[in-house]
């Protein structure tokens, strides 16, 4: 296709204000390919950049593209890209790393002190036509896998990191706080790497239902729930919601020797029972974003051993992010919201 000289982009322009204008579209530099994006699924941390205007020590000073999670097409390669990838499908891996330093060079890209995160301010992301990728981390997919399926992918692999942190095995009894679309994708994950058992929590009932049709094996109320059956009963715990009560009340439930992932966004500082950890040997640790996972991802998305075909309850045009940005928290039967830059009604353009 040939690329046009702009396009339409959701900005963030200041706090709860995203404008819908036209852009220069960005040329790919060396090392780079340009894609045409057909769909971004809306993340958790981008509706908070666009309440709180920050998360954690990244915070916005200037206008900014949300979205990370990100499926596309190459339409143009910078130097050094081989031109036959142009009219590929692709998943994106939000991350340019620097590639020289320790941890680039150990396999820890995504711990380097340089990375840019796509849709972190001051890097652009996804909400727009088009978007500049690092060529190595523009990942080609199947011809199977629909748009929506492919930006999936960046969710699957927060859960596929989580579950290499946590160590999950043949056999191991898994309990989850939060069943959104992380906890969700948690448990088919778990499942997938053999886990036998996944307890989920969460208090909002239809997302307990959908769990449980989505790799679960039990649903828990918390606000109602009887957790001490369930002392030392898990192997794993990892949590999806960022709830400092939910993250405490599962302690309990770690079995001696077991290991905790908190991989949900909450509060900077949350009291644990420390003691109960020492006396346990309780590993607790915390995932930050991924690395190496896209090509595991790709794989159990593909075969089917995670399924992503119901996770998206929503789709909206570049017009109404804000909308999207907002649906999880409006509306109690959302699971998961998708931008469809083809969507788009151009009348909306300022």
């Amino acid at each position: 296709m040939s690329v046009p000289k702009s396009m339409m982009a959701s900005v963030l322009t200041g706090p709860k204000t995203i404008e819908l204008t036209q852009v220069p579209v960005p040329q790919p530099k060396r090392g780079e390919v340009l894609v045409r994006v057909t769909a971004v699924g809306v993340c958790g941390s981008d509706t908070h950049f666009y309440e709180e205007g920050h998360v954690g020590d990244i915070v916005v000073q200037g206008p900014v593209l949300l979205g990370h999670e990100t499926a596309g097409e190459i339409v143009s390669v910078g130097e050094g890209v081989d031109p036959g990838r142009v009219g590929e499908r692709v998943a994106v891996e939000p991350q340019s790393p620097c590639r020289t330093c320790e941890f680039c060079k150990s396999g820890r890209y995504h711990l380097c002190r340089d990375v840019r995160f796509y849709g972190a301010w001051p890097v652009d992301g996804s909400f727009g036509e088009f978007a500049l990728v690092d060529d190595d981390f523009a990942h080609r997919v199947p011809d199977s896998l629909s748009d929506e399926a492919i930006a999936l992918l960046e969710p699957v692999s927060v859960a596929v990191h989580a579950a290499r942190r946590a160590g999950v095995f043949g056999g191991s009894r898994v309990y989850i706080t939060g069943a959104g679309p992380i906890g969700v994708l948690n448990a088919q994950v778990a499942r997938a790497f053999g886990a036998v058992e996944v307890v989920i929590s969460d208090p909002v009932e239809h997302r307990r239902e959908f769990a449980l049709k989505h790799g679960a094996t039990r649903a828990l109320d918390p606000g109602h729930a009887d957790l001490a059956p369930f002392a030392e009963q898990f192997d794993i715990y990892i949590d999806a919601s960022g709830n400092a009560h939910a993250i405490r009340s599962a302690f309990p439930l770690i079995k001696r020797g077991g290991i905790a992932v908190l991989v949900g966004m909450g509060s900077d500082e949350i009291m644990i029972p420390v003691a109960l950890l020492q006396h346990r040997e309780i590993t607790l640790t915390g995932t930050f974003r991924y690395v190496n996972t896209w090509p595991t991802a790709i794989d159990l998305v593909a075969s089917g051993r995670v399924d992503v075909s119901e996770i998206v309850t929503g789709r909206y045009g570049l017009d109404d992010v804000e909308v999207a940005l907002m649906k999880a928290k409006t509306d109690p039967l959302a699971i998961k919201t998708m931008i469809i830059p083809g969507l788009t009604q151009r009348a909306s353009l300022t």
